[in-house]
């Protein structure tokens, strides 16, 4: 697919003081109309995320430009391809956090908690336990409606609804995993990577971030102890172990066609049921 397809979709962050965010965010919404990408970026006292699609020398050209900033030479790509443009509209957004935690003394460029690369989480995975012996636990720290898309197998999922509310829940669940290691885990590496390191201050002896998130994991392994997609907010909806779009899907009972994202739908049961059998 990456040699036919027309767009590289690219997903990207990295957590880094950076104070001149009003200034920069015409510089980044100029360079990015020039070269024809369409997503949204992100950028924060705290650091820079983005999830950006284009033809693969325009995304060249743009990492190229984003990396000559000091703070940003060593920034770190994950990337998928499609047919299609994902995104509709060319954003650049100034928020407070990265990802809304709001737990303000959290730095991770102060230093990161202890991460996992995937082939050392699959292998782990394989054999049942870490490389200490200790049982491993893998954590969600994405939103319900993401996780009910795909997630990896026996995992803990305690539904949250929104990122912010994670605190409270690994606070009320410390006990219970004091013998085990803790993998936290969620989509690119952001989520995880706050979640490991508020983990660790809260006294969690063995805690992990999954690094690059399950986006990485899926290009470096495959989707080794992962049951079903990945959700990404643009309109593929949902990416499979190879970093393929979710498929549409025709209705048994009414023969529409089913979208990724009515597939998500409480009225779409596999097999049976869909949105437009509801109307």
């Amino acid at each position: 697919m990456q040699a036919t397809a027309t767009f590289v979709n690219i997903a990207a962050y990295k957590f880094i003081t950076f104070d001149d965010t009003a200034e920069k965010r015409p510089e980044f919404l100029a360079k990015c109309n020039e070269l024809s990408l369409k997503g949204t970026i992100l950028l924060t006292p705290e650091g820079i995320n983005m999830f950006l699609a284009g033809t693969r020398a325009n995304i060249d050209s743009f990492l190229t430009w984003v990396r000559a900033d000091a703070r940003f030479a060593d920034l770190e790509v994950k990337e998928s391809f499609s047919d299609d443009q994902p995104f509709k509209y060319m954003l650049v957004k100034l928020k407070r956090e990265i990802i809304t935690m709001k737990h303000p003394l959290i730095k991770p460029e102060e230093g990161r908690a202890p991460a996992v690369t995937p082939a050392t989480l699959k292998r782990w995975l394989d054999q049942g336990h870490d490389d200490e012996g200790k049982p491993v636990v893998m954590m969600e720290t994405r939103n319900a409606f993401e996780v009910d898309v795909g997630t990896f197998d026996n995992t803990l999922d305690y539904r949250i609804e929104k990122f912010s509310d994670f605190p409270a829940v690994v606070a009320q669940h410390k006990d219970e995993l004091a013998d085990k290691t803790v993998v936290t885990f969620c989509t690119g590496g952001i989520r995880c990577e706050k979640a490991a390191i508020h983990m660790k201050n809260v006294g969690y002896d063995s805690v992990y971030q999954l690094d690059g998130g399950i986006l990485k994991y899926f290009e470096e392994v495959g989707g080794a102890h992962y049951t079903g997609d990945c959700f990404v907010f643009d309109h593929r909806t949902a990416l499979n172990p190879r970093l393929e779009p979710s498929l549409a899907t025709t209705c048994p009972s009414c023969n529409a066609t089913v979208t990724p994202r009515e597939q998500l739908a409480p009225e779409f049961v596999e097999g049976s049921a869909c949105p437009h059998c509801a109307k």
